[in-house]
């Protein structure tokens, strides 16, 4: 294993040894050259450069979609989404880093299996991590270079465009069916460091992703989201905890092999625990309280002791109304969730199961919500053993337990669904935010309902996106202006088009 990830360390270093200036100047390796490097190590690059390092999941995921979603509060004010201030490069930083890394690593796999007449597995595959970089871009920006990206080398494309978010989400779904189709017997080989060669898994991905995308479009396309979310759950998607779609991560050799999450708290001692997240949890005496969360100052993780920090309070706005300090309060917990070796998650059979009672609620499937509803809160309960060795098993006891003194009430059906789906995607947090913003589910009150920060960004609103890179308006103006003209002003309170 250790061998793979020097490959992988190595392959990377040559992957984004351009510099990345003048906009999208360099958006692809020379072809010419990139042929010389078998196509099954590129994939494992773009697997953890997707995954991401220390930057961009500070800032995109932790600093500002964790805490817009109230999983987690700071009183240290550089944590600007608890704010809603804006920092421009931790609100681009997501788009900084993947369109010279991922997506250029992506659109260069593309082209060199086309070139070489492959058609098989390794584009199936391909093309669906295509949809799932791009989903995440497009969900936190909106419209963006979609059809043009990656295409500086190729087809010496400078400047691309930004295309509408319904186009991209057309196509995304497109693609991901096209390559599920592709998929055969072949496998990645030891490149493979999502499912280790198991075609049948990623297959389940590609639907459970389908699904993820069909899903964001109730409010924007009902009849595309129905359409190919009957699809998806036809095709077959994940059906057990052991169908999860993540990156293993180790400590080394170099930062790219590690988790950029755990490189967070290695680095940065100021995220707690949203009070609205704990109170969510206490409320229903849920097992996952004791396992996620424990105090600051000395690591109890008492029920009584875990108490949530207020969301938008500086230092001492917090000791000034509650006389308490940033060590009262609860933090992830570390031994759990804190290490540089823990695994990313992208997608999870919980999350499945949530949207599978969606859809049966909507009439688009067959299946009974509230059986899928249980099926997805004790999976989101028993995958945190499965996947972070440091945590406390649940047992179908307690799951039960919880079950029984809540059960599933079809009155609030979407409440109770995507409610669960919110908790479930603790850490998972561009997923978390997207899904927030399509529900408004959880109800959550700006700023936890605490009073309006002064100075913040929005008037006082929760930021429904992330900005696009102001170098743009000058590096790629046209293509810049002609996004703002169709989708609204680059502003955290724009809206993308799913959001309705």
């Amino acid at each position: 294993m250790k061998k793979i990830f020097y490959l992988v360390f190595a392959l990377a270093f040559v992957f984004t040894s351009c510099e990345f200036d003048e906009g999208f100047a360099e958006m692809n390796v020379n072809p010419t050259k990139a042929a010389a490097i078998d196509v099954n190590n590129k994939f494992a690059s773009v697997f953890l450069e997707t995954s991401g390092g220390r930057y961009e999941n500070w800032r995109a995921s932790l600093i500002y979609s964790s805490m817009i979603i109230q999983h987690m509060s700071s009183t240290a004010t550089y944590w600007t989404g608890n704010f809603y201030t804006l920092n421009q490069g931790y609100s681009t930083s997501l788009f900084d880093r993947a369109y010279p890394s991922q997506v250029k690593q992506i659109e260069d796999i593309i082209y060199q299996l086309t070139e070489e007449g492959n058609s098989g597995t390794a584009m199936g595959v391909a093309r669906i991590w295509r949809a799932f970089i791009y989903h995440r871009l497009t969900d936190l920006h909106g419209d963006i270079p979609y059809s043009e990206a990656g295409k500086g080398y190729i087809e010496g494309i400078l400047k691309p465009a930004y295309d509408p978010q319904q186009d991209i989400y057309n196509d995304m779904l497109a693609e991901i069916e096209a390559g599920i189709g592709q998929l055969g017997s072949d496998t990645l080989g030891s490149s493979d460091l999502i499912y280790q060669g198991d075609i049948d898994k990623w297959r389940k991905f590609g639907y459970s992703l389908m699904l993820r995308l069909a899903m964001r479009l109730t409010e924007a396309d009902a009849a595309t989201a129905q359409s190919y979310a009957q699809k998806a759950i036809s095709g077959g998607t994940m059906a057990s905890n052991s169908d999860i779609a993540f990156l293993q991560h180790t400590l080394g050799p170099e930062g790219i092999n590690k988790n950029g999450h755990g490189e967070v708290f290695t680095a940065d001692g100021n995220m707690r625990m949203s009070k609205t997240f704990i109170d969510f949890l206490k409320g229903g005496n849920d097992p996952r309280l004791t396992i996620m969360a424990v105090r600051r100052s000395d690591k109890s993780n008492a029920p009584a002791d875990i108490i949530g920090m207020p969301n938008g309070l500086t230092t001492g706005a917090l000791e000034a109304k509650y006389g308490t300090t940033s060590g009262d309060y609860a933090e992830p917990n570390r031994a759990v969730f804190g290490g540089e070796d823990t695994p990313m998650v992208f997608q999870t059979y919980a999350e499945v199961e949530f949207l599978k009672a969606e859809a049966a609620i909507r009439g688009w499937h067959s299946g009974d919500a509230a059986t899928h509803y249980n099926n997805g809160v004790k999976a989101a309960m028993q995958m945190l053993s499965m996947l972070y060795p440091n945590a406390a098993s649940i047992s179908d006891a307690q799951v039960s337990d919880y079950l029984a003194a809540m059960p599933f009430d079809p009155s609030i059906g979407m409440e109770m669904i995507h409610t669960q789906y919110w908790a479930a995607t603790f850490l998972n947090e561009y997923e978390a935010f997207a899904n927030w913003r399509r529900t408004g589910i959880p109800s959550l009150q700006p700023f936890g309902g605490e009073a309006v920060y002064p100075g913040n960004e929005t008037n006082g609103e929760i930021p429904r996106r992330m900005i696009w890179p102001f170098s743009e308006e000058s590096t790629n103006a046209e293509n810049y202006k002609a996004a703002i003209s169709r989708q609204g002003p680059n502003t955290l309170t724009t809206r993308v088009w799913w959001d309705k």
